[in-house]
């Protein structure tokens, strides 16, 4: 269950929060147990509606920025001498974000109930990311906490900006997609009606592709509206089916075999699954535990698969690079040498960080050339449909000019 309670410190500074108990007196003991006295206690309805969680959970979401600003700002504080409390109390000031906000003030009334900070990310499943827990449990034991939320901030950043960079370079196909399209269906929809009264009023036999031409031109002539739902209806219907779980490992398959795509997508697996574990090991988080969070923070099926079965060899005490060793289709040899020269030498992470900032250079410097890969491709297909069009309309015409002679 769910309470909202109000409590006093020892100073006599009254706070309040949220917390789940097994009940009130539950929570009372635990309340006591921090060093607070209970003031109030009110169960907390999960069920009522609520429509400013409702359009916060939809239309207030935290971005990747606003967590990596946070992490950073947050270490350099606590390395300046702040408190943990005061330096949750100037960010929750700083942000503009409404529900960032009432998270942080969640996080001040956990460390002020007598909590620690990853006891408080963990209410926030949905914000903080397994591995933004461990890292930061584990600078909490070691007494680095400072230094784990900088090691955060830059993992985040670095993955942040190498989505951001694929992104990008996908921007530019994806535009010219869509215009061609765009330009086809108004086509279709107004010049291909005009050209077929033409053929008609001139009694031509026309072949089959323009035949087909003239029936789409006069579906989307007589439902342009319909048609253009249908498109989005459809793309929308695609995208839905390929992230639906029966499919992802269909998906992710066939995208590891792509030419291009395919070598991308496992550079990007390779620099995900090097940097997690890096930042996490360098943490103080053991291996095993290291491999569980990094197969959570991985999304391909397969690399996800290699995770958890390292945890298992390394559990039976076997090296960590054997099960890496054993799927050079996923990793590279090189990262593979890397991992157990780290782990002959005890710098692992080291290795791992190695390998991660090499493979990130790599990606960064593909997805500049992206441009001068994709624009061939996107030729040869407007080319094709620009072809199969213009013969499709003009062969009627020759026809006529053959009759005329």
């Amino acid at each position: 269950m769910l309470f909202s309670y109000k409590a006093k410190l020892n100073n006599g500074e009254i706070f309040e929060g949220i917390m789940e108990a097994a009940d009130r007196y539950a929570l009372s003991r635990e309340l006591k147990s921090r060093g607070n006295v209970p003031i109030s206690i009110a169960e907390k309805k999960e069920n009522s509606f609520d429509f400013s969680s409702i359009w916060a959970h939809y239309f207030s979401k935290i971005k990747n920025e606003e967590l990596i600003i946070f992490a950073k700002n947050l270490s350099g504080m606590l390395k300046a001498g702040l408190s943990m409390s005061r330096a949750l109390s100037v960010l929750q000031k700083q942000t503009k974000n409404v529900t960032f906000g009432k998270i942080l003030t969640s996080l001040n009334n956990e460390i002020n109930a007598g909590g620690t900070l990853s006891s408080g990310f963990m209410k926030f499943p949905d914000v903080f990311s397994k591995l933004f827990v461990s890292m930061t449990h584990a600078g909490e034991e070691s007494g680095n906490l400072d230094n784990s939320l900088s090691e955060i901030s830059i993992n985040l950043e670095k993955s942040h900006a190498l989505t951001k960079k694929i992104k990008g370079a996908l921007i530019y196909p994806g535009v010219i997609l869509s215009a061609m399209i765009l330009i086809g269906v108004l086509m279709f929809a107004f010049v291909v009606p005009t050209l077929a009264n033409t053929f008609k009023e001139l009694g031509v036999e026309l072949p089959m592709s323009t035949k087909f031409i003239i029936s789409l031109g006069n579906f989307f002539s007589n439902y342009l509206i319909l048609s253009f739902v249908l498109m989005i209806g459809s793309v929308f219907g695609i995208i839905s089916l390929l992230r639906a779980n029966f499919m992802t490992r269909y998906v992710d398959f066939i995208v590891l075999r792509l030419p291009f795509v395919g070598n991308l997508s496992k550079e990007l697996n390779m620099v995900r699954t090097a940097r997690t574990m890096a930042s996490l090991l360098s943490s103080g988080v053991s291996i095993t535990r290291a491999t569980e969070i990094t197969g959570d923070v991985l999304q391909n099926v397969y690399y996800k698969k290699v995770l958890v079965e390292s945890k298992d060899e390394i559990e039976k005490g076997l090296p960590f690079s054997k099960i890496f060793e054993e799927n050079p289709n996923l990793y590279s040899v090189m990262m593979t040498e890397m991992i157990e020269v780290g782990e002959e030498t005890g710098k692992l992470s080291d290795m791992l960080f190695q390998v991660a900032t090499f493979y990130e250079q790599d990606i960064e410097n593909k997805t500049k050339n992206l441009s001068t890969v994709i624009e061939p491709v996107l030729m040869i297909l407007i080319g094709a449909a620009v072809g199969f069009f213009a013969i499709s309309m003009i062969s009627p015409l020759y026809s006529v000019m053959n009759n005329i002679k």
